[in-house]
């Protein structure tokens, strides 16, 4: 059985698109020639791969089975060009990245921007996702590093752990909480919330975690950052739970009070996820000392 390259290429553009003929677009082919291809890979293979419709395409389970093996090839069709550069092992490639919610928020910005600097040759595709789907783009070959937080479940990959946080909640200075050192997670519960967005991995692990208690998370609003958490915080608004690094800085700008959670999630550990390092290309284990070095 012989699989051509360009085709494994067609068959990811259009699983990872609404439609045949946008993902032809991606692999600049006419939808025409791009369905025969699809068809002649589907003879070979002896499987239907796609459910086509006025709506789009679907996968079936076979196209789903090839689009995990068919990402694993390519991604390290691509590490072996990287390989290969002229800029050398580190200087140059493709990495892309899932990460949770408080990495691509507060601590990769920074660290990735020195890295950048440093490797011109370096481009990173950078996606914030849930936990279960940091695993399973690992696992799946859709992504090079992943990046969470909190305890994991992830046979089949290395976890690698590179930095401690903590939750902690934040309130307005005044707030009948202010004054005490620590608070329960279920006592917060009697006051509105100020949120993240939906979609974002530290609300839906505390939504988790207020089903184990079996009470409700009065969300007042939700907003895009820990910085906007705190400033409606500041205002008044509400109190938010968020990552002791980010409560301690926005607190050097604002009138905050910072209260231990008595819990013992709260303790956050960080973990790099990868199939397996020494197989990764040189710029992504660059990073990942880099990350190693201290967050």
């Amino acid at each position: 059985m012989h699989f051509d390259l360009p085709d494994l290429r067609l068959f990811i553009h259009i699983a990872e698109s609404p439609s045949l003929t946008q993902g032809a677009r991606k692999a600049f082919l006419s939808p025409a020639a791009a369905s025969a291809r699809i068809k002649a890979l589907e003879s070979q293979l002896g499987s239907r791969l796609l459910y086509r419709d006025s709506r789009g395409v679907e996968l079936t389970p076979a196209g789903q089975r090839l689009l995990q093996h068919a990402r694993l090839i390519m991604r390290q069709v691509d590490y072996l060009k990287s390989e290969f550069t002229e800029y050398g092992t580190d200087a140059a490639g493709h990495m892309r990245i899932f990460a949770n919610t408080t990495a691509v928020t507060e601590f990769l910005p920074e660290v990735l921007a020195g890295f950048l600097a440093e490797r011109p040759g370096v481009t990173v595709d950078l996606q914030e996702r849930l936990s279960r789907d940091i695993v399973r783009g690992v696992l799946d070959g859709a992504a090079d590093l992943g990046i969470i937080a909190g305890p994991v479940q992830a046979p089949g990959l290395q976890v690698l752990h590179f930095s401690t946080d903590r939750l902690v909640l934040a309130v307005p200075l005044g707030h009948a909480l202010a004054q005490r050192q620590s608070v329960s997670f279920a006592d917060t519960l009697a006051y509105q919330h100020i949120g993240l967005h939906e979609g974002s991995t530290l609300l839906s692990f505390l939504r988790e975690q207020v089903e184990k208690l079996g009470g409700n998370l009065a969300l007042r609003i939700q907003v895009s950052s820990f910085e906007a958490i705190c400033r409606m915080i500041e205002g008044g608004v509400g109190i938010g739970i968020i990552p002791e690094s980010a409560a301690r800085r926005h607190s050097r700008t604002m009138q905050l009070a910072i209260l231990q959670l008595d819990e013992a999630w709260a303790v956050r550990e960080r973990s790099m996820l990868v199939r397996e390092l020494d197989a990764l290309p040189g710029s992504v284990r660059a990073l990942i000392d880099r990350l190693n070095q201290g967050v």
